[in-house]
């Protein structure tokens, strides 16, 4: 649909955000912002030149620039030319000059390319309204954790524990008039007011259709998904095969300077997934009827087009036909009158004229190896019995977005929790557009710290230590290594045995989540990470593992850790952030004493993130303390604080405000 110099263009602009996504891993705060993103970022290479810095994601060597320019076919000669623009210092002075090159019309523009452009556009806006939950299913997902959260206040609140609590929060509130260095982030007004871009868009943003804008970044998604003959001949062991973290992340920041809303982009990638996979099952459909099912499975096997989750057991959606899963069906049923009319080459699935549109056939059997497990890799992946200790390691399946075409997807580990019900219903209520599960893990293990440490907060003698102000010892003892009362230190032996085994399962757990990303059991597609309590540190040692590994780049889009019993001192969150492409969330509580006290042996002078702010460039420190009441708050509040978060917007926010250091 574009014409050269509007690829040309695209690509550009691509590799200036896929550049600017890099810098944002340590400057979060936005391209438009007064920050050093105009600085090159760069893993040590004292050169200006993108060509002598192969730590660069715009770098050849990355694999992620040239395969994009080779799909929109722009010339070669042109690539290092801009690569070298992408990592360029005045990177946001070229986006207004590639915007109203890609706005322009020709004479000579087609009637038939303009028809394309608005029937895909009028198809990406049939899809969002498929998409879109309804209002009474949005209600009654809220009400249902609404009774969630009652059902906790219930059982772990006494009057007693709340009358304590309140004493010791005030207590705390009156210490705290001075906050730790780098204590909570403020919160300055709205990111409209913040973001040069959000209040006053480019005047060639303005002059840009929503037509051509779509028909961009559908070009551009194909791109990333596409498998190329001469890709393979030069593979990069720094690239692995399907939908790149790295690519996403550089999409969302793309949209976000088209103005466009998320939701059109998650739109779009169930449109070129599920047309890719009609256009395999169809071209399986037209091969040899009389051959077994069997035989079948192993010729797939054979070319490739399967991801790593089908070889560990998943089954492939062409195969089975499950392909047309509900709500897709009802969003091809609106898409096809429209797209049927003015493109009459549909062909047989009903739903390929998108792709055909878009030129992204070639990238057919990638966008199958990244849908991989066809929603199966996950949800049927038990690890008990393959690794030492672990007895229990298992993904259950969260949402209606399941063999629905979604080419990202989410993993939410619960941490305290009371029983095998508090590993899902604390994520029931989220609403978004991934495919979500919760790890299941170590049940017995938690339940029985949790239960202690709960026994232990209800005791005549913590609720009289909560009185007397000792748990501000306990805070301040973390940041000071104050000596702590001899019947506080007492209290804790109870509960010391039983938490180190926990914490010793969740770092088993982590090793466990890293193995299972590599081997790509979630089909090669990007993976956001949300965790609280001894889920976080689930995943931050994951984390670790991915950042020891070769080949880790691309996998994690995005992390939030909430109540984290993680030390910030002798860690490596630096090597950790590098991991995860996109945002990087440390949400704490300042007044979560019980998290403290369970883990005030070996942090004394460490730190602990889960109740302060981690200093590291690139992480998003968010206080959370006003929404929680205490550890156990996390089982309900963790909806509202991802809420607060807005993730899928690009920038760092936390209920609708940009975040900023103080």
């Amino acid at each position: 649909m574009l014409k050269p110099t509007q690829s040309y263009a695209a690509g550009a602009l691509f590799g200036l955000a896929l550049h600017q996504a890099q810098v944002h891993q340590t400057h979060p705060l936005g391209l438009f912002q007064d920050d050093p993103t105009d600085e090159r970022t760069s893993s040590g290479s004292s050169s200006d030149s993108v060509s002598d810095d192969p730590q660069l994601w715009v770098h050849e060597s990355s694999n992620l620039l040239r395969p994009i320019f080779r799909f929109l076919k722009i010339e070669d000669t042109a690539w290092t030319g801009l690569e070298e623009t992408a990592g360029s210092s005045s990177a946001n002075h070229h986006i207004g000059a590639f915007l109203r090159v890609l706005s322009e019309e020709s004479d000579d523009s087609s009637t038939e390319a303009k028809d394309k452009e608005h029937a895909l556009a009028n198809a990406v806006d049939a899809m969002v309204s498929s998409m879109a939950p309804t209002r009474v299913d949005f209600e009654d997902k809220r009400e249902k954790h609404r009774e969630y959260e009652q059902e906790c206040r219930e059982k772990f609140s006494t009057p007693e524990l709340e009358e304590a609590s309140e004493v010791a929060n005030k207590r705390l509130e009156a210490q705290k008039e001075t906050k730790c260095k780098s204590s909570s982030l403020e919160q300055t007004p709205p990111i409209g007011s913040a973001s040069k871009f959000d209040k006053e868009p480019f005047e060639e943003v303005t002059m840009l259709g929503e037509h051509r804008k779509v028909a961009v970044l559908y070009e551009l998604l194909s791109a990333c998904l596409a498998d190329l003959p001469e890709d393979n001949k030069k593979k990069s062991t720094r690239r692995r095969r399907g939908y790149d973290a790295r690519h996403r992340v550089a999409l969302r920041l793309l949209a976000t300077w088209f103005n466009v809303n998320w939701i059109k982009m998650e739109a779009i990638e169930t449109m070129v997934a599920c047309s890719a996979m009609a256009l395999l099952k169809e071209a399986e459909s037209n091969q040899d009827d009389n051959q077994s099912p069997k035989s079948k499975w192993a010729k797939w096997k054979r070319g490739g087009i399967i991801g790593a989750a089908a070889l560990t057991g998943g089954t492939l959606m062409a195969i089975t036909g499950g392909l047309a899963a509900p709500a897709i069906a009802a969003g091809f049923g609106a898409l096809a009158p429209t797209l049927g009319t003015i493109i009459p080459v549909i062909g047989a699935s009903g739903f390929a004229a998108a792709a055909t549109a878009a030129g992204s056939v070639a990238g057919s059997v990638a966008v199958a190896a990244s849908f991989g497990a066809a929603g199966a890799g996950l949800s049927g992946t038990k690890m008990a019995r393959r690794t030492g200790s672990v007895d229990e390691f298992e993904f259950k399946a969260i949402g209606e977005n399941h063999n629905q075409g979604r080419l990202a997807v989410e993993i939410l580990v619960s941490g305290f929790v009371f029983e095998e019900n508090d590993f899902i219903r604390p994520w029931e209520g989220q609403v978004d557009e991934l495919e979500r599960y919760a790890l299941q893990w170590e049940s017995k293990h938690l339940i029985a710290v949790s239960t202690a440490i709960q026994d232990y907060l209800t005791s005549t003698l913590a609720l009289g230590l909560m009185k007397q102000g000792a748990m501000l010892t306990v805070l301040s003892g973390l940041l000071a290594a104050l000596a702590w009362p001899a019947t506080l230190v007492m209290m804790t032996d109870l509960i010391d045995s039983k938490w180190t085994i926990a914490v010793d399962r969740s770092d088993k757990a982590g090793v466990l989540l890293a193995e299972v990303l590599l081997k790509g059991l979630q089909g090669q597609r990007p993976v956001t990470l949300v965790g609280f309590s001894l889920g976080a540190r689930v995943i931050f040692k994951c984390l670790q593992v991915l950042a020891a590994t070769e080949h880790n780049d691309g996998l994690v889009e995005r992390v939030v850790l909430l109540g984290a019993p993680i030390p910030i001192k002798d860690e490596n969150w630096e090597a950790v952030r590098k991991v995860v492409a996109g945002r990087f969330v440390n949400a704490f509580s300042a007044n979560d004493w019980m998290l403290g006290v369970a883990f005030r042996a070996s942090l004394l002078t460490r730190g602990l993130a889960g109740i302060q702010p981690i200093d590291v460039p690139g992480i998003q420190n968010v206080d959370v303390t006003k929404l929680i009441e205490g550890h156990s708050s996390y089982l309900w509040a963790s909806q509202k604080i991802l809420d607060h978060l807005e993730l899928d917007t690009y920038y760092p926010v936390f209920n609708g405000t940009l975040l900023v250091k103080s």
